[in-house]
C-alpha cells in the first residue's frame, strides 16, 4: 500500500492551500495520521498529526495556522493551510502509523512567494 499525497501548488504569501493524502489499497490499524514537510537544505521536521481520529496536534511554527483532519473511514487525512509564508516552502509528506510501522507518501511541493 502507498499513500498518494496531493494539493501542492505555488501560492503567494497570505494564502491556501489544501493537501490531501489517501491510500492506495486498503490499510488497517491506523493509529497516528501526521504530515511532515522537507524544506531545501533542511531535515523533514514534524508538522501536525492526528491520533484516534480527533486527538490533534501542531508544530509551534504552524499553530493557529494550519488544521489537520482525518477521515477514518475513507483512511485519509487533509490538511487546510491557511495565512501562509515563504518559511512554509517545502516538500509535504503525510505518514500512517500502524501496528505495521510506519507508511510514507512521496510528497507534493508546497511554494510561497513573497
Amino acid at each position: 500500500v502507498q499513500l498518494q499525497a496531493s494539493g501542492g501548488g505555488l501560492v503567494q504569501a497570505g494564502g491556501s492551500l489544501r493537501l490531501s493524502c489517501a491510500p492506495s489499497g486498503r490499510i488497517s490499524g491506523i493509529r497516528v495520521m501526521a504530515w511532515y514537510r522537507q524544506a531545501a537544505g533542511k531535515q523533514r521536521e514534524w508538522v501536525a498529526s492526528i491520533t484516534g481520529g480527533h486527538y490533534k496536534r501542531y508544530a509551534d511554527s504552524v499553530d493557529g495556522r494550519f488544521t489537520i483532519s482525518g477521515d477514518n473511514v475513507k483512511k485519509t487525512v487533509d490538511l487546510q493551510m491557511d495565512n501562509l509564508n515563504p518559511e512554509d516552502t517545502a516538500v509535504y509528506y503525510c505518514k500512517f502509523n500502524s501496528a505495521w510501522g510506519d507508511t510514507w507518501g512521496q510528497g507534493t511541493l508546497v511554494t510561497v512567494s513573497s
